[in-house]
């Protein structure tokens, strides 16, 4: 071994097996980055899936709202204030529907934003563990309740209850299914406003309590500000969400589109036209058919414009910690 000047084979020697080398390494990698790339494949697929979906939507509205607009006027559109497509004398003035669907979403928004950063302030700053964990999840069940039974509530429970407290109410009004809408966001401003309150850093708090603040204004003065950006947002998704609820106002609301901000008098969202429109009823290419897809973008483009402006406030507002 003296004069061949290699070094001797130790596992000869010693009888330990070899290190296995870097070709060998990844030979027994291959297995787990074809399966990564085919996930990657896969996830990728599902992106461009929903991206397309959305352009599709896009698409179709945009097409049947110019074919709208090549019959109507727009300023007959913008500027009437009367919604009677399928009467004999029609008239197509989209503000009875906007003034519907915003009055009934106000209500809702009156109903859960207050008892939702509430509830969000207890369960991030005053309840224990156990109870977080038991209020927290039963308060999201709310969320699965299907808006039929919320909207049967409303007509049946809510509506003759509040006639006994204001007698002119009607039978059909904005005021028993805004407040319906309200719980049902309810889990939405809720679970939201409280992720958002627990991920302020304890630091902030600690801090307030040395220079003697008191709970309650650690937790109003404090906490509520640093998680000002998550409350927006959670405040702007469920106006989102009440905009674009269908069955509760389709079922309590009524049918009748009033260009009016009176709570207690039947009226009708642009959801619940679509419900109407599109019970097939109305012959296919006409233009009361058309008026869905009118009906429609502007649907899309009022949620379109909070869900922007909801980003918008969380990137403006939003606090950095280290």
């Amino acid at each position: 071994m003296e004069g061949t000047g290699t070094l001797p084979d130790k596992s000869r020697t010693t009888g330990v097996e070899p290190t296995p080398g870097v070709h060998a390494i990844a030979r027994h990698r291959k297995g787990p980055q074809f399966g990564e790339k085919l996930i990657h494949l896969a996830l990728f697929l599902c992106g461009v899936l929903s991206i397309f979906t959305t352009l599709g939507i896009v698409f179709i509205l945009i097409f049947e709202t110019v074919g709208f607009f090549r019959k109507i006027s727009p300023m007959d559109f913008f500027f009437d204030t009367q919604w009677t497509p399928l009467f004999a004398e029609k008239h197509f003035g989209i503000w009875p529907l906007v003034c519907g669907t915003f009055l009934t979403s106000i209500i809702a928004m009156l109903v859960a934003m207050p008892i939702g950063i509430f509830s969000a302030v207890y369960l991030s700053e005053y309840s224990p563990d156990r109870v977080r964990r038991v209020l927290k999840p039963a308060l999201e069940v709310l969320a699965g309740i299907p808006t039929v039974v919320y909207g049967y509530f409303a007509l049946l429970f809510i509506t003759p209850l509040l006639q006994k407290l204001i007698p002119p109410m009607s039978g059909f009004n904005a005021l028993s299914p805004g407040i319906v809408m309200g719980v049902m966001i309810l889990p939405i401003v809720s679970s939201l406003s409280e992720d958002a309150m627990y991920a302020v850093p304890q630091s902030l708090r600690e801090g307030a309590y040395a220079l003697g603040a008191r709970k309650l204004h650690v937790s109003f003065l404090v906490v509520v500000p640093a998680a000002l950006s998550g409350i927006t947002a959670a405040f702007l998704l469920g106006v989102s969400r009440a905009i674009g609820e269908t069955m509760i106002v389709a079922i309590a609301a009524g049918q009748q589109p009033r260009f009016t901000l009176n709570p207690l008098v039947p009226i009708e969202t642009m959801t619940a036209y679509i419900v109407q429109v599109s019970l097939g009823d109305t012959p296919h290419g006409t233009l009361e058919y058309n008026t869905i897809f009118v009906v429609g973008m502007m649907l899309f483009v009022s949620t379109f414009a909070l869900n922007i402006i909801s980003h918008w406030l969380r990137r403006r507002y939003r606090e950095a910690y280290a």
